[in-house]
């Protein structure tokens, strides 16, 4: 029965926690974890840089250091607010799996272009899309925008979604939030540049690695979130996954990226462009169609079906 009410408890905590994120988002001016966590990486990344003159062991050191820091604090504060009553660690362990989770966000930002173009101002349409991709912006025209806005939206879900709550349901907010230091690392460091090709090799494999299964999730999630608005194309959205999930560079964009282009009838992937070099990729999904502004929004409605799928699928398979 003791067993019976802790999980009850853990995924009532996960399921505020999560309805906290789509009520408020990441308010601007508010103290949040991921932030101090930057800034632990910022200031290891230097103390590390000076103490090993192998870039590649010093950013293994960091690497480790900072999702055990992570998951460490949290653990703590979690503890010491279990020693006062159970309900205060509750909603400790809520506001801090909040802290992981981006739904809301991403869905403003996605928003914010959307609203954009369709008052015809390319420019900072560019400009607001520079804030949540990491490719050159400066040229893309409407289509570019609109399909490196879904293809964020589709990656991101990941990211910002499933795996935050897939290691909360396994390992509460403590792991939740070794995940978040883990998926910080890799957007801090984990380039392929001159000066974090090898101090970031490390951040970036282990974020490869502990999105290794949310992203094989999406072959399950997506296709049910598609039935909420495309029944039809449920089949397709798997069927791309399935044929396309593996041809992105990454080991694990390509699912979510694939399943979105599936569900929507579109093509995303090809030729994009970073600090002025050109990267060829593969072509994820169908073109049944061209990528329209519209579909910036479809994508959004599709995230948030995603995010509600994966909180029903994921608690209710802790549960069991």
């Amino acid at each position: 029965m003791q067993r019976l009410r802790s999980a009850a408890m853990s995924d009532m905590v996960i399921a505020v926690a999560w309805g906290l994120d789509v009520l408020l988002g990441d308010p601007e001016n508010v103290p949040h974890p991921v932030r101090g966590i930057g800034r632990i990486i910022t200031a290891l990344e230097l103390w590390s840089r000076k103490k090993i003159a192998n870039a590649r062991y010093a950013g293994m050191l960091v690497g480790i250091i900072v999702p055990v820091i992570a998951y460490v604090c949290t653990a703590a504060i979690i503890w010491l607010c279990g020693l006062v009553n159970m309900w205060l660690a509750a909603a400790a362990s809520m506001l801090l799996i909040y802290t992981t989770l981006s739904s809301r966000c991403l869905s403003d930002e996605a928003r914010a272009i959307l609203m954009l173009l369709q008052a015809g101002d390319i420019v900072n349409a560019r400009k607001q899309l520079s804030r949540i991709v990491g490719r050159d912006t400066n040229e893309l025209d409407e289509n570019g925008i609109a399909r490196a806005t879904i293809e964020t939206v589709s990656e991101n879900s990941v990211d910002g979604i499933i795996a935050p709550l897939f290691y909360a349901v396994i390992g509460g907010a403590p792991l939740a939030m070794a995940y978040k230091a883990i998926n910080t690392l890799d957007s801090m460091v984990g380039y392929k540049d001159d000066r974090y090709r090898e101090f970031g090799w490390f951040s970036a494999r282990i974020d490869d690695a502990a999105n290794f299964i949310p992203a094989r999730l999406c072959l399950i999630i997506i296709p049910i979130a598609t039935l909420a608005f495309w029944p039809g194309r449920a089949v397709k959205s798997f069927a791309a996954m399935l044929r396309d999930g593996t041809k992105n560079p990454s080991p694990n964009s390509g699912y979510p990226e694939a399943g979105f282009a599936g569900a929507l009838g579109i093509q995303l992937g090809g030729d994009t462009m970073y600090k002025g070099v050109v990267h060829q990729k593969q072509f994820l999904g169908d073109k049944e169609k061209d990528i329209e502004v519209e579909d910036i929004g479809k994508s959004m409605r599709l995230m948030w079906a995603v995010s509600c799928a994966a909180l029903v699928i994921l608690i209710g398979a802790g549960s069991l």
